[in-house]
C-alpha cells in the first residue's frame, strides 16, 4: 500500500450542463464520441498545466494540480486550466454547430486546501478541499468559474476576478466565500512583487555586478556570471539595479512547463529586444543579418544552428557597448537552453556580453561544473530587513507591534517579509504562513528525491536544530549522503550539536521545517513524535524535551480519535516536573506554560495534580493573572481534601490565607491559619510545611511594619527552607528577610554582612539573587555609592523582565524609586514609582496599589508638586484599608499640602506618631522631617538621631541636609 503524505493541492471540478438530455437524445455511439471529445478538450489542457485527472465521472471531471510533484503555482495552473477548458468549450460548440445539436456548457469550481494522497504512484486525494470544489462547482452558474478563498489569495494578480458573495455549501458549517473568474491576465505574475522598492541591503554583492559588467567594457570579451539563491532572497531585485542606469540589455525566463519550454527563453529574447521587426533592424549592419533573424525567430533546423545565430546576434548588438543578457530562474531551464548559454559563454568573440543569471541553487544538480563566477545571496540582517519593513509600509501599512513579529519570521528573505506585510494589509493576519510561501516551499520540498525528502521530514519533527544521530534513529539507518545533499541544496546548514562526536544540522529558514513538517501525515507524526521520545531519554535528555515528543505524539492519536493513556500520562508527568523546576528557579511564565500543558495531559486522579495546581497558581499569581491564581487554588485544595492529603490541603489554605491578606489587608485570619499550620507540619516533621508558614508570619510581621519580629519568623523559615533543600523556599524567604533588613531597625553595615552571606548561599538560584541584590542596593545606597546600587538594581531588574515577573518587579520599583529619593533625584523617583503604580492600578492589586499612591503622593509633595500629589492622596483617602506605613505618608503629604494653614502642625504629627509605631526608622526619620518642614525645626535633628541609628549615611546628607539648604535657596530667592 503506498504511504500517505498530507499537501496542499488545488482541486478543479468540471460538470457539463444538459449531458443526461443529450444521452436520450443522441445515439449511443454518437453520445459516445461526443463525450470522448469533450474528455480530450478537458484533458489537454489540464496534461499541459501539469495537473492530473483524478476521474470521469459520466459528464464531470475531478483534477488535481499538485500531484504527484507540486509546483508552487498550482493555483494559477488550475485557474488558467479552467479558463482554457470554457474557451475549448466554445469552439468544441463551434465544430458540432448543426440543427440537432444544442450547445454544451460548463461549470467550473476550483479550490485550494490541504488533502492526504498517497506517493507517485497513487493519486487518489481526500480532504475538504475536494469537497468544497465539487460545492463551488455546483454552485456555479453555467459558463462560469468559481474560485474558493485559499485559490483566490493565490492567484488574485494574475487573475481578474468578481465577488459573488458567500456560497451555501451542503455539508459546510459556514458558507464559503467564493469569486467569480472574468479572465487571465497574460504574463502577470500570481502574487504582487515590490521590485519597485528601493533597494535594501547588496551593496557589497551590486558592487561585483557593476565590476562584472565594467571588466566586459574593458576586455571586450563575454563574462558568465550566476547569482545563486532561494526563491525570494532578492535575485531579480539585484538584477534590477544592476539595469537601472539604462545599461543596453535582453531579459527573458526559463519556465518550468508548457508546450515549447526549452524555446521560451529564446522567444522572450526576442521580445525584450522589441520584437522581430525591432531586431532584424538592430541586425541590419550585419553581413548575415536576415539569416541570424530568420533562425531566431522563424526556427532553426538544428541545435547547432540555433546557438550560432544566438551568437552572431549578440556579437551584432553587443560590438560597440556593454550588454547585459539577464536570464531568470535558470534551474528550470532545458538541457538544450543550459547547452546555448555555456556555448556562449565561451564561443562569443569580440562581445562585450554579461550573460547574468539567476538560478536556485538546483541548477547544479543539472550542472555540477556550470561555468563563470558567481556569488550566493544570503539573509538581509534585522537592520536591513526593518528598513525594508519601513519601505513597504507605505504601501501596506503594518500595525507598529507587527514590525518584530514579521521580521522574526520572514528570516531575512525580502519576498517573505513581502507576502507577511500583505497579509498583514489584507486582514489576514490570523491564518499563519501566507499562502504564496507555502506554495514556494512546498515545490521546492517536492522536487527533493524520495529519500532526501524522508531524511528532511524526520528531522523537522525533532524541531528547528536537530542532529545526525537523531535523524538516524528516526530513519533506521544512517543518513550522511542525503544531508550533505541538504546541505548544498541550501535546505539546511551544519551547526553546533550538543552532542560529542555527532554532526548537528539546523534548518536555513524555519518556515522550511513548517513546510517539511506539515506534509507528514498525522499518524506518522505521533509514531516518529514517540521514537524520538524515547531516543532522548535514553540520552538523559531534558524532560521537557523528552516530555514534548510524547505531547505531540498524545495530540496526533488524538486528532485521529485515539487516547493513549501511557503517552499522555508520561507525558504529563515530565512537563509537570519541568514546570515545577521552572517555578522553583523563578521563571513564572515557563512554569505557567508547562503546568498547563501538564495538567491536561494527566488524568483527573493522579496523584501530582494537587501539586501541580498550587505551583500553577503561584505562576498565575506572580504573573497578574489574579482570577486564573484563584481558580487553580481551589481546584488544588479541593482535590487535597478529597484525596485525604492532610498536608497539600494546609499547602493551599495557607496560600490562599497569604493571597487574601494581602488583596485586601488584615493579618488576623492569616496569623490564625499559619499557627495552626505550624502545628500540623510539626506532627507531619514536614520541613516544607513549617518554611512556608513561618514565612506567613514573617510576611505579618513586614506588612505591620514590625521588621525585627519579621526578620526573626523569616530566620526561622530559612533554616527549615534550608534543612528542606527546598530553593524556591530558600529564595522566597530570602527575599522577605532581606526587606526585613533594609526597613527594620538592623544597623545597614550589619544588614549589608547579612545580604551578603544570603547572597553567597544563593548560587545558582537566579530569583534569590535578584531578590538579594536588589535589598542590598538599598543598603549600600544608604552608604552613599549609588553607582553600585544602580548596578545592583540594573541586574536584578533585567532578571525579573526576562522571567516575566510582575509582582517582583513592582517590589524592585519600590526600592529602585527610593534609592533614586536618597540619592536626591526625585524627579527619576517619581517616574519609576509611577511605573510601578502602573502596573498595580490595571493588575487588581488594590493594597500594592495603594502603597505606590502614598509614596508618590508623599515625594511630589515634599517637592512642592501639589497638583499631582493631590491626584494620589486621593488614591489613598479613597481606599477600603491602608496599612501604617501609607497611612504615615498620606498624613505627611497632607502636612505638606496644608503648609501655611493651622490644621498643618496636627497632621505632620499625627504622622510622626503612626510612623513611631513601626521600627522603620527612615520612615520615622522622613515623618521627622515633615514635621520640621511645616512646624517644628526641631524635627531635623530628631531625623539625623534616627538616619544615624539605622546608618544612613546618604539620608543625613540628602534628606535633612541637602533638603535644608535647598528650602534655604528657594527661600532666599
Amino acid at each position: 500500500m503506498a504511504a500517505a503524505t498530507r499537501k496542499t493541492v488545488t482541486v478543479l471540478f468540471s460538470d457539463l450542463a444538459g449531458s443526461t438530455e443529450l444521452g436520450e437524445r443522441l445515439d449511443p455511439e454518437r453520445y459516445r464520441e461526443l463525450l470522448s471529445r469533450w474528455y480530450d478538450a478537458v484533458r489537454e489542457p489540464i496534461d499541459r498545466h501539469g495537473g492530473t485527472v483524478e476521474k470521469f465521472i459520466g459528464d464531470a471531471v475531478l483534477a488535481i494540480f499538485g500531484i504527484p510533484q507540486t509546483h508552487e503555482d498550482d493555483a494559477l495552473r488550475a485557474v488558467l486550466t479552467a479558463v482554457e477548458i470554457r474557451h475549448a468549450m466554445a469552439h468544441l460548440n463551434e465544430e458540432l454547430a448543426g440543427p440537432r445539436h444544442r450547445a454544451l456548457e460548463v461549470r467550473i469550481g476550483v479550490n485550494t486546501g490541504e488533502v492526504v494522497t498517497g506517493d507517485l504512484e497513487t493519486t487518489l486525494v481526500s480532504g475538504d478541499a475536494v469537497n468544497t470544489a465539487k460545492r463551488l462547482e455546483q454552485a456555479a452558474p453555467y459558463g462560469e468559474i468559481l474560485l474558493g478563498p485559499a485559490t483566490r489569495r493565490l492567484v488574485e494578480h494574475a487573475v481578474e476576478l468578481e465577488p459573488v458573495g458567500p456560497v451555501t455549501a451542503k455539508g459546510k458549517r459556514e458558507p464559503v466565500e467564493a469569486w467569480r473568474v472574468v479572465g487571465a491576465i497574460p504574463g502577470a505574475s500570481a502574487f504582487a512583487r515590490r521590485l519597485d522598492a528601493p533597494l535594501v541591503g547588496r551593496r557589497r554583492e551590486l558592487d561585483a555586478l557593476r565590476e562584472q559588467l565594467a571588466a566586459v567594457g574593458r576586455e571586450r570579451r563575454p563574462r558568465l556570471f550566476t547569482v545563486f539563491g532561494p526563491a525570494g532572497i532578492g535575485k531579480s531585485r539585484i538584477a534590477a539595479e544592476l539595469l537601472r542606469g539604462g545599461t543596453p540589455a535582453l531579459s527573458t525566463r526559463c519556465v518550468p512547463y508548457g508546450d515549447g519550454a526549452g524555446l521560451v527563453p529564446i522567444g522572450e529574447l526576442v521580445r525584450s529586444a522589441g520584437g522581430e521587426h525591432a531586431l532584424r533592424a538592430a541586425l541590419v549592419s550585419a553581413p548575415d543579418a536576415a539569416q541570424v533573424a530568420d533562425r531566431i525567430c522563424r526556427g532553426a533546423t538544428s541545435t547547432e544552428e540555433l546557438q550560432w545565430a544566438v551568437r552572431r546576434m549578440l556579437e551584432t548588438l553587443a560590438r560597440d557597448e556593454p550588454l547585459v543578457v539577464c536570464i531568470e530562474d535558470v534551474h528550470w531551464a532545458q538541457p538544450a537552453f543550459l547547452d546555448l548559454i555555456e556555448y556562449l559563454a565561451g564561443w562569443l568573440k569580440d562581445a562585450q556580453v554579461l550573460l547574468l543569471c539567476l538560478a536556485r541553487a538546483d541548477l547544479l544538480d543539472a550542472r555540477p561544473h556550470w561555468p563563470g563566477a558567481s556569488l550566493t545571496l544570503g539573509p538581509l540582517n534585522d537592520a536591513e530587513s526593518q528598513e525594508l519593513l519601513d519601505e513597504l509600509a507605505h504601501e501596506w501599512p503594518l500595525p507598529p507591534d507587527a514590525h518584530r513579529e514579521v521580521a522574526d519570521a520572514a528570516e531575512g528573505n525580502p519576498l517573505f517579509l513581502e507576502q507577511m506585510v500583505a497579509m498583514y494589509s489584507d486582514g489576514t493576519r490570523d491564518r499563519g504562513v501566507p499562502l504564496t510561501i507555502q506554495a514556494l516551499l512546498a515545490a521546492r520540498l517536492d522536487g527533493l528525491d524520495p529519500e532526501e525528502r524522508g531524511v528532511l521530514e524526520r528531522a523537522a519533527v525533532l524541531g528547528r536544530d536537530f542532529s545526525r544521530a537523531a535523524v538516524a534513529a528516526l530513519s533506521d539507518g544512517q543518513h550522511r549522503a542525503p544531508l550533505l545533499s541538504l546541505v548544498r541544496k541550501e535546505l539546511v546548514r551544519p551547526a553546533p550539536s550538543d552532542a560529542d562526536g555527532d554532526d548537528g544540522f539546523r534548518f536555513r529558514h524555519a518556515l522550511i521545517r513548517d513546510a517539511a513538517y506539515a506534509s507528514v501525515p498525522k499518524r506518522t507524526r505521533a509514531e516518529l513524535h514517540e521514537r524520538a521520545a524515547r531516543w532522548f531519554a535514553e540520552r538523559n535528555a531534558d524532560d521537557e524535551l523528552v516530555g514534548y515528543h510524547l505531547e505531540q505524539s498524545h495530540r496526533y492519536l488524538f486528532d485521529l480519535g485515539e487516547r493513549n493513556e501511557a503517552i499522555a500520562t508520561q507525558a504529563g508527568e515530565l512537563l509537570g516536573g519541568a514546570g515545577m523546576r521552572a517555578s522553583a528557579r523563578g521563571d513564572a511564565a515557563a512554569a505557567r506554560v508547562l503546568l498547563s500543558r501538564s495538567l491536561a495531559l494527566l488524568p483527573a486522579n493522579h496523584e501530582l495534580r494537587i501539586e501541580l495546581l498550587r505551583e500553577l497558581s503561584s505562576a498565575f499569581w506572580l504573573s497578574g493573572e489574579l482570577d486564573a491564581a484563584e481558580l487553580a487554588l481551589s481546584e488544588s485544595i479541593h482535590a487535597a481534601r478529597a484525596a485525604g492529603d492532610l498536608r497539600l490541603e494546609w499547602y493551599g489554605k495557607l496560600e490562599r490565607a497569604a493571597r487574601t491578606a494581602a488583596a485586601q489587608g488584615g493579618t488576623d485570619a492569616l496569623v490564625a491559619t499559619a499557627e495552626r499550620a505550624i502545628e500540623v507540619f510539626e506532627q507531619l516533621g514536614d520541613d516544607r510545611g513549617l518554611t512556608r508558614a513561618w514565612r506567613r508570619i514573617g510576611l505579618v510581621g513586614y506588612n505591620e511594619r514590625q521588621f525585627a519580629r519579621a526578620g526573626a519568623a523569616f530566620e526561622r523559615a530559612f533554616a527549615h527552607a534550608q534543612a528542606a533543600g527546598d530553593d524556591q523556599e530558600r529564595a522566597r524567604v530570602a527575599d522577605g528577610l532581606c526587606a526585613a533588613l533594609v526597613y527594620g531597625p538592623v544597623r545597614a553595615d550589619v544588614a549589608i554582612e547579612r545580604v551578603q552571606a544570603l547572597l553567597a548561599d544563593a548560587e545558582g538560584n537566579i530569583v534569590m539573587r535578584a531578590n538579594s541584590i536588589s535589598s542590598l542596593a538599598a543598603l549600600v545606597a544608604m552608604r552613599g555609592d549609588f553607582a553600585h546600587a544602580r548596578a545592583l538594581l540594573a541586574e536584578a531588574g533585567t532578571t525579573y523582565d526576562e522571567l516575566g515577573l510582575l509582582l517582583p518587579k513592582v517590589g524592585w520599583a519600590w526600592v529602585a524609586g527610593a534609592v533614586e529619593a536618597l540619592a536626591g533625584d526625585q524627579a527619576r523617583a517619581a517616574q519609576i514609582f509611577q511605573e510601578g503604580y502602573a502596573v498595580v492600578d490595571s493588575g487588581g492589586h488594590e493594597r500594592l496599589r495603594d502603597q505606590l499612591a502614598a509614596q508618590l503622593a508623599y515625594i511630589l509633595a515634599d517637592h512642592d508638586e501639589h497638583a499631582a500629589a493631590r491626584l494620589y492622596a486621593r488614591v489613598c483617602e479613597r481606599a477600603r484599608s491602608i496599612d501604617r506605613d501609607s497611612l504615615a505618608r498620606l498624613r505627611a503629604t497632607q502636612a505638606l499640602l496644608a503648609a501655611g494653614c493651622d490644621e498643618a502642625e496636627g497632621l505632620a504629627r499625627e504622622a510622626v506618631a503612626i510612623a513611631e509605631e513601626s521600627d522603620d526608622l527612615n520612615l520615622q526619620a522622613s515623618m521627622h522631617l515633615t514635621l520640621a518642614r511645616v512646624a517644628d525645626p526641631d524635627g531635623r535633628a530628631r531625623a539625623v538621631q534616627l538616619f544615624e541609628r539605622k546608618g544612613n549615611v546618604a539620608g543625613v546628607s540628602t534628606q535633612v541636609y541637602g533638603r535644608a539648604k535647598a528650602d534655604r535657596e528657594k527661600e532666599g530667592t
